[in-house]
């Protein structure tokens, strides 16, 4: 197991599992940024029933599950066992859901096709450096297909390569994981020079409340 698989694998471990049912009593959803019942649906992929459609970081595969119930066909890839032993617990019966454990760069390296949206929710692309990942991502899009990503902001003067923490016992060093910030305008740039088209890079607010840090969306066509 690599270091990054057991990094992933603990932080598994300590989120919470999402809620059975959200504020409008569904029981699946689309949720991109950071915060329950806020901001943007699936309708940011651009893609009806039928589609095929890669998530890129799928966690405990809620997104990747609600997808399957709008007929689409979700595939959903983790390095992490544990994350991908929680989505199979909860979601492993919906019709339509492929679950791989890999490293996203080596998944979209192997043969299987290509996808009609791709997407990553606080994800793989934002913890794989871009200058291996989005090739590869655009080798295995369809012309016109959707690439659509959210993560944290970049804390200002703060940007590329930076170290994110996972937290262990009181007695254990954090465990380290490498991800990859730029202001909006960065990522326009480096989407344009991997051949993609149509970009549109926001920070989406915060909801009202205590908490003020938004959801930074990029959109993108191959």
């Amino acid at each position: 197991m690599t270091d990054t698989a057991v990094a992933w694998d603990t932080y598994a471990r300590q989120r919470p599992e999402r809620r059975l049912t959200n504020a409008r009593g569904e029981t699946t959803w689309f949720n991109w940024t950071q915060y329950p019942d806020h901001g943007p649906g699936a309708e940011l992929l651009e893609v009806a029933a039928g589609a095929r459609v890669l998530d890129l970081g799928c966690g405990k595969g809620a997104n990747a599950a609600h997808l399957t119930v709008l007929g689409m066909r979700a595939v959903g890839v983790d390095v992490s066992a544990e994350q991908l032993r929680a989505a199979r617990e909860r979601w492993g019966h919906f019709s339509g859901l492929e679950l791989h454990q890999a490293e996203a760069v080596g998944f979209m390296q192997e043969p299987g096709g290509v996808y009609d949206a791709v997407y990553s929710v606080y994800g793989a692309v934002w913890f794989t450096d871009p200058a291996r990942l989005l090739p590869a991502v655009r080798e295995r899009m369809r012309p016109g297909g959707r690439l659509v990503f959210s993560q944290r902001p970049p804390v200002e003067g703060c940007y590329g390569c930076q170290a994110s923490y996972i937290p262990r016992g009181d007695e254990e060093d954090p465990l380290v994981v490498k991800r990859w910030d730029y202001e909006p305008e960065v990522w326009e740039q480096l989407l344009v020079e991997h051949g993609f088209t149509d970009m549109r890079a926001v920070v989406l607010p915060a909801p009202p409340g205590p908490r003020t840090i938004g959801t930074l969306i990029v959109q993108t066509r191959a």
